[in-house]
């Protein structure tokens, strides 16, 4: 059997197995996120091992799966960016503030103290603290929806702090990888900021001036899918120049390149072509294709242990830290607990960010399985906990905290 086809049967099973655990992780009330990520441990060395069966020969597969997720970790990330209304944000950027900056700054380092525990050095230790300092938005606006408190002063300002946390933790991942590329002399340090500093004053030049009018003549040619294409392609621009340029993260530039684009009459067409590209087909294979790497044998018991320990940290880190910068917003204490709940969940960042720990030689197999676990644990109990928080609100409450700063959501509408 060719490589094609070898490569055709993985897709229809990974495609297939994703919708069906999506769909049924949506029925049992969770995000269906979980189920994807939960299909792909199974379908990996955990259980089955699918790119390992007696019928695919093909050695290229693990890179060819591996190669379309990174597509998908780039659409995400700029989807994630494009859904964005930083003026609606902004009413509730004290709170978002607060506790997006506790949020990661208490599990970063509690991370970073217990990879000191565990031996590893600096670098390591502080990867791992990385891992822990991701919030998912899209769980978090999911719940938001069900509970439908996505407009109230909580939901905003739990959405803010999310957003604001995913973009702290992206920044710091891309200075970390950015500092060790450029060497450790004053000079090197220099070098390095300035090149970030360049790409993003680049990046808001071109997409502030240019960007628009160039959209608009695009959209006037009448060509078929031209804008999204024309955001697909500046997509990709903007990661290539945010690796080769300016020393970050490839996922750091297609989230500006979303933030650009998010400013345009043109928005909603681009999201409606490239959510759907996105979400049936490169976004499940990066979630399931997480999990074809992870390896849950490998948490034998000697290593149980620390999947517990980190699974603690995360929980608490952001309960603490950032229900604790809501309390300091001068929330009450049951609105900070609402927001430290909503902020447990890790997602697809925290996923972006251990692969790329992986990858990089930053986590071990063994801790890599270990904070996956942590993810699908996290992933899991944040949606029932929320609705706990919430439970006391009733419906007369609800109308007198929402807030008329952004329109309601279609209950039907999925945030992916």
């Amino acid at each position: 059997m060719s490589e094609f086809l070898q490569l055709a049967e993985v897709l229809i099973i990974i495609l297939v197995a994703a919708k069906t655990a999506g769909y049924i992780s949506t029925r049992l009330h969770q995000p269906s996120v979980f189920g994807e990520m939960l299909v792909g441990v199974l379908l990996g060395p955990s259980l089955i091992d699918l790119l390992h069966m007696p019928f695919l020969s093909s050695e290229s597969l693990p890179l060819f799966i591996s190669e379309l997720g990174e597509i998908g970790v780039l659409l995400l990330m700029f989807l994630a960016g494009l859904e964005l209304d930083l003026r609606d944000l902004a009413h509730n950027r004290r709170v978002a503030a607060l506790s997006g900056i506790l949020g990661v700054v208490l599990p970063v380092g509690l991370g970073l103290l217990f990879g000191e525990i565990l031996g590893m050095d600096f670098n390591h230790g502080l990867f791992l603290g990385l891992t822990l300092g991701a919030t998912s938005v899209s769980i978090s606006a999911q719940v938001l929806i069900e509970l439908k408190q996505l407009r109230s002063k909580v939901g905003l300002g739990l959405l803010g702090a999310a957003v604001f946390d995913d973009v702290l933790v992206i920044l710091l991942l891309s200075t970390f990888l950015a500092f060790l590329s450029g060497g450790s002399t004053i000079g090197g340090i220099l070098l390095v900021f300035a090149k970030m500093l360049g790409f993003m004053l680049a990046s808001a030049v071109v997409g502030i001036w240019l960007l628009p009018g160039l959209v608009r003549v695009v959209g006037k040619l009448g060509i078929s899918q031209g804008v999204a294409t024309l955001a697909l392609a500046v997509m990709l621009i903007y990661g290539v120049a945010a690796e080769l340029l300016g020393g970050m993260a490839a996922i750091t530039g297609t989230f500006i390149a979303g933030l650009m684009f998010a400013r345009m009459p043109e928005k909603n067409i681009i999201e409606s072509s490239l959510h759907s590209m996105a979400y049936a087909f490169f976004v499940p294979v990066f979630f399931v294709g997480i999990g074809l790497d992870v390896n849950l044998r490998a948490i034998g018991l000697d290593t149980l242990w620390v999947f517990l320990i980190i699974t603690a940290i995360a929980v608490l880190g952001k309960v603490v830290g950032a229900g604790g910068g809501a309390r300091m917003a001068r929330l009450s204490w049951r609105e900070a607990l609402q927001i430290g709940i909503g902020m447990v969940s890790r997602g697809e960042v925290g996923l972006i960010i251990a692969k790329i720990g992986l990858d990089n030689g930053y986590l071990s197999s063994e801790l890599f399985s270990a904070i996956i676990g942590m993810i699908l644990v996290t992933t899991l109990i944040t949606p029932p906990l929320l609705r706990a928080a919430f439970h006391h609100k009733k419906g007369k409450e609800d109308a007198s905290s929402t807030s008329p700063l952004t329109p309601e959501v279609a209950p039907g509408k999925e945030i992916s």
